[in-house]
């Protein structure tokens, strides 16, 4: 956490979220990683027994330990353990998906019926495409529409990318992250239309779900903030495309663990 990130460094716990769900009219939430770490994974598994509004966990393994599959089927045999994230967008060669001992990893998830969350930046996309297009079979989804540059309004080349990567039927995208790719104190909601439409017109409406990316969001906008800027897109959809956004295809992705 660097500078300006003051809001960041102090406990966020979902004793703390409970109300903002409740007042956005959110009635459950997926937990998702934020260490490359077992025992953070364990402790969000926990947090879910004691708080049934946490649906599901997205959790993270190191795909690329050889004893892989031993600590998925440990992880698995948990009711709301869902899926598996690794935060590629950190690694420093933009290669890393491509990896033979990531990618061997990766081909186990199936067996444990898990997805996998793709957190990328813009120029990770077209590996992306690559290995989605090696895992037919495997349900993934894009993070954050791969953090765009939003304060810059640069489209270019995500836009094109994007478009690629949703081709893939498995590929599923989630509208999230969006207020922190803007600029943090004076970003307005029109800001995000460009990149919103791009996303509906590759992913269509059965395809995509919304996310929070709270408590990062923060640095930016309030979770009541990012839920209403969501909304009012998607009040152009009608109730059963919004249906879908909100509640289907979320559950759909995640929800066979729930």
């Amino acid at each position: 956490m660097g500078p300006k990130m003051e809001i960041l460094k102090q406990d966020h716990v979902p004793s703390h979220l409970e109300p903002l769900l409740k007042y956005s009219g959110i009635d459950a939430t997926v937990a998702v990683q934020a260490c490359h770490t077992l025992e953070e994974t364990r402790w969000l598994l926990e947090l879910a027994e004691q708080f049934s509004f946490i649906g599901a966990v997205v959790g993270w393994v190191d795909l690329c330990n050889p004893d892989v599959d031993e600590q998925l089927e440990q992880l698995a045999s948990h009711p709301k353990f869902c899926g598996i994230r690794h935060i590629v967008q950190d690694e420093p060669d933009d290669q890393f998906m491509l990896h033979e001992d990531f990618l061997r990893g990766l081909s186990r998830l199936g067996k444990f019926d898990l997805t996998y969350d793709l957190l990328l930046y813009p120029r990770h996309l077209p590996v992306a495409a690559e290995v989605v297009r090696r895992f037919p079979e495997q349900p993934f989804v894009l993070d954050h529409i791969s953090k765009p540059f939003i304060k810059e309004h640069q489209l270019s080349p995500w836009d094109t990318d994007i478009r690629r990567l949703s081709k893939f039927e498995n590929v599923y995208c989630k509208i999230s992250g969006m207020v922190t790719e803007a600029d943090w104190q004076s970003w307005k909601p029109s800001d995000f239309t460009p990149y919103l439409d791009v996303v509906f017109e590759s992913f269509g409406t059965k395809r995509i779900m919304i996310g929070s990316d709270w408590p990062v969001c923060t640095l930016a906008g309030s979770y009541a903030q990012v839920m209403q800027v969501a909304d009012n897109y998607l009040r152009r959809l009608s109730r059963d495309e919004q249906e879908y956004i909100w509640n289907s295809t979320p559950t759909k992705f995640y929800g066979p663990k729930w």
